[in-house]
């Protein structure tokens, strides 16, 4: 249970690994994941460390299977993921694994480069047989007489007047879809109107070799006069990148050409099937180990990083490393060490021993996967002070507790446990399918989270006797009106009196009227009051003030097992004491106030309460002659009175005193000649005798405790947290009626959505309603969904983090700590890749 509570005992190891076994030791080590080694060489360029050019070799295997991956993935062939978990490789059979890679690269890239060459010789003869097909349909419309006179214009005029026949020149060629009509326009204003364009698109889209793209191309045919216009066609073509082909000037040349160049592409079709199978065999046996491929690899290059962490002794025979680790684990740890040794043949042990130092250690806490929810909200407020009391296990009944009182709903709740019942159950399954939205694993993260919230949220549903904002009639109501109807007990009401009047105010007092306390939760009667609001706003902000005040007192009263576990005495005198008694004899007091009126005063009894506020108010004023606010009780006068001053006095107390006895303390133990007073000792397992300690930077250990005592700092550091205390008892104590505000507000959404959405489907009649009725439901699932759900449960939850974060946390929780990160593989296996 301690282990839950604070987080787990550190130490600081040192480590010696003989050279040949350091390398299965470290292996080892990363499988069990306890170990979070140091840098020994923080001043050495990475590219100097002694293993860097195995590092390198990884990262250009990693870099090969990156490159095969993503040939599989442009391929559309599934990758094999069995979830298996590989042994790491052997130093020695890096080699192989880099020959595998290299000869699965290498023959990648040639078929590549094969069929890229394949697929740009078969795209130039597809290009030119459509040339050839349009070309011929070119000359034969030609051929019209209509058109002929159309192509005159290329003949300058005392030529045509002359009936000099000039030969045209031409050329073909193919040209995306998108620049036909800017480079029509360019080959007009250039040529000056002096030649003749004729295109046609190509129906099928043409594949890019080069990206793989579908592109929309068109064949295109120029008619000029002389070789000056056509260099300027020909550079307009090479500006537009359209590809310019040969084609023949007589039909039969043509004729033929297109006959010949249908073979080789029927021929070259048959080249390029065959490649592609080649290629989809060769991806397909890669798919089936390319994910166990990257483990091994990723394996291999975070020990090589490891060790890069380490010190070589002279001898080069002995890797020393320093690391911390849970003392718990220290056994796990040895075993680990004794198996990387037999692994690697080595006959001399690795040595693991124990140091002292003065360094902070990290802070980790183990979870499991019902916990590790829990524990990230504590973590994303900071990380625990090391083995300051844990928030985490507290949070799990406080956190969906809270935000349950602002969420209180029967029918919400059960949708909402009903959601995360559904992520719990198949959770294997949904973890194996790896699902990569972000939000989706955000929530699937969370399932435990939401499933006690959605639990918690059916509990104040009842409470509340509100689902989908209508109230449950189970046990029938305590209230009647048949006594006051009965002459004989005093009532006066008659059937005239319930037909004349719209709202009838039900008198307690009258005997009968009222039957008691209702079972459990609100009487549903009150659904119908006009003065529903009324009463339900002063019991949730009632309810609210208690809750609040009980939650705050809790965070204060853990503060005392920090103070007892680091053995700091003062703190509990002059910190823990004043501040436990100020917010019990205010807000403390206030609850027992609330209390006491829901038991002292009855029916007969209720109008003559005094007003809690008013009371409260005067209380601070030391106002006791106002007559319209009666006392509670005898002797109240009094013991306010007394109550104020106690909690004024703690204000002092906590203000001045214990900066003036840490000043006393210090001046003692310095006239003594003792300066290095409350050294800290990071573990307090196993003794001296028990465990080999190795003093460890003697210079430094003590300089946390060495250092020059200030008063003026410790004045204002201790102003600080009074003011802040003292104030945010206030602030906190009215932070925590948002619980009444949320509640409110998601109880009239509720009821707002039923009213003008379900019950316009539920007033209609017949089979039309029954129709009506069901889009309206349709409809007022969504919104019950996307409004109710979604968005205030999502407000919800912010306010519950912010109650935990601001209003408990920050009464015991430090959270300057830094996090326990261990060298594992887990990550790895996860297909995360290592830091």
């Amino acid at each position: 249970m301690g282990d839950l509570l604070r987080s787990e005992e550190m130490t600081l190891a040192q480590l010696f690994l003989q050279s040949e076994a350091a390398y299965c030791c470290v292996s080892e080590l990363g499988e069990i994941g306890m170990v979070q080694f140091r840098d020994l060489n923080p001043d050495v360029n990475s590219f100097q460390r002694k293993f860097v050019n195995e590092v390198r070799r990884c990262e250009e295997m990693d870099r090969k299977l990156r490159f095969v991956e993503k040939e599989i993935k442009k391929a559309n062939i599934p990758i094999v993921d069995t979830g298996e978990n590989p042994e790491v490789p052997y130093p020695r059979d890096m080699i192989d694994l880099e020959a595998t890679f290299e000869k699965l690269e290498n023959e990648l890239k040639e078929i590549n480069t094969n069929q890229e060459a394949l697929k740009k010789n078969f795209l130039e003869l597809t290009e030119l047989k459509h040339i050839l097909r349009r070309t011929q349909q070119f000359f034969d419309e030609m051929e019209d007489p209509s058109l002929l006179e159309e192509s005159s214009i290329l003949l300058e005029p005392n030529e045509i007047n002359r009936g000099a026949a000039l030969r045209l020149g031409f050329v073909a060629g193919v040209i995306g879809r998108e620049r036909i009509p800017t480079f029509e326009r360019m080959l007009w204003r250039v040529c000056r109107g002096n030649v003749f364009l004729r295109q046609a698109d190509i129906e099928d889209p043409l594949e890019d070799p080069t990206t793989g793209d579908q592109v929309h191309k068109s064949v295109f045919i120029i008619f000029f006069q002389g070789d000056q216009l056509k260099n300027r066609v020909k550079k307009i073509c090479e500006g537009f990148r359209a590809t310019l082909y040969p084609c023949p000037e007589t039909p039969l040349e043509r004729k033929e050409m297109q006959a010949g160049v249908n073979v080789r592409i029927d021929d070259l079709q048959m080249v390029l099937n065959q490649t592609e199978d080649h290629r989809q065999r060769v991806l397909q046996a890669a798919a089936k180990t390319v994910r166990v491929w990257f483990i091994k690899v990723r394996k291999m290059k975070a020990i090589y990083h490891t060790l890069n962490l380490c010190n070589i002794d002279v001898t080069q025979k002995c890797l020393i490393a320093e690391a911390w680790c849970p003392v718990s684990e220290l056994d796990s740890i040895q075993f680990a060490l004794r198996r990387g040794t037999e692994k690697s043949g080595s006959t001399v042990p690795s040595i693991l021993n124990r140091m002292h130092t003065s360094q902070t250690p990290p802070t980790f806490n183990k979870t499991n996967k019902f916990t590790s929810g829990f524990q990230n909200i504590v973590n994303a407020y900071g990380i625990g002070s090391y083995r300051e009391m844990n928030p985490a296990p507290y949070t799990i009944i406080t956190f969906p507790f809270l935000f349950a009182v602002m969420f209180g709903d029967l029918g919400h709740g059960i949708l909402m446990t009903c959601g995360a019942l559904f992520l719990v159950v198949r959770e294997r399954r949904l973890i194996a399918q790896k699902i990569d939205n972000e939000m989706f694993n955000m929530v699937f993260a969370g399932r435990y989270i939401i499933l006690l919230m959605g639990i918690f949220s059916i509990y104040t549903g009842i409470i509340y006797n509100d689902c989908f904002s209508k109230s449950l009639n189970v046990y029938g109501s305590s209230w009647s009106v048949r006594p006051m109807f009965n002459s004989q007990v005093g009532g006066n009401w008659t059937l005239d009196t319930l037909s004349g009047n719209a709202v009838l105010q039900l008198d307690p007092g009258v005997p009968g009227v009222f039957a008691g306390p209702y079972p459990i939760g609100i009487d549903p009667i009150w659904n119908i009051a006009s003065n529903k609001l009324t009463f339900l706003n002063s019991f949730k902000m009632k309810m609210s003030i208690i809750l609040g005040v009980f939650h705050m007192l809790f965070g204060v009263s853990l503060s005392l097992f920090n103070h007892l576990y680091f053995q700091k005495p003062v703190n509990i005198y002059l910190e823990f004491i004043p501040e436990i008694i100020f917010m019990s004899s205010l807000f403390g007091y206030l609850v027992v106030l609330i209390f006491y009126k829901w038991t002292i005063y009855n029916v007969s009894m209720s109008r003559e309460a005094p007003t809690l506020l008013i009371t409260f108010i005067n209380m601070f004023l030391f106002n006791y002659s106002d007559s319209t606010n009666k006392t509670f009780y005898k002797g109240q006068i009094i013991i306010q009175s007394f109550l104020v001053i106690l909690a004024l006095a703690c204000v002092p107390w906590l203000l001045v005193v214990k900066p003036l006895v840490e000043r006393n303390q210090h001046l003692k133990k310095k006239s003594q000649g003792t300066q290095n007073f409350g050294g800290v000792r990071v573990s307090n397992g196993p003794t001296d005798d028990q465990a080999e300690i190795i003093q460890h930077d003697q210079l430094d250990q003590h300089s946390e405790e060495e250092h020059e005592f200030n008063f003026g700092d410790v004045a204002v550091h201790q102003a600080i947290h009074t003011i802040e205390y003292c104030l945010g008892c206030i602030s906190n104590t009215a932070s925590y009626l948002r619980l009444w505000a949320l509640s409110l507000a998601h109880a009239e959404l509720s009821e707002v959505l039923w009213t003008m959405v379900m019950h316009i489907g539920l007033s209609n009649r017949g089979f039309g309603g029954f129709v009506v009725l069901s889009f309206i439901f349709a409809a007022f699932s969504c919104l019950t969904v996307a409004i109710l759900l979604i968005m205030e449960g999502l407000s919800a939850f912010l306010h519950a983090l912010r109650l935990h974060w601001v209003e408990f946390q920050t009464k015991f929780y430090i959270g300057q700590g830094y996090k326990f990160l261990p060298f594992t593989f887990e990550a790895i296996l996860d297909g995360r890749s290592e830091d």
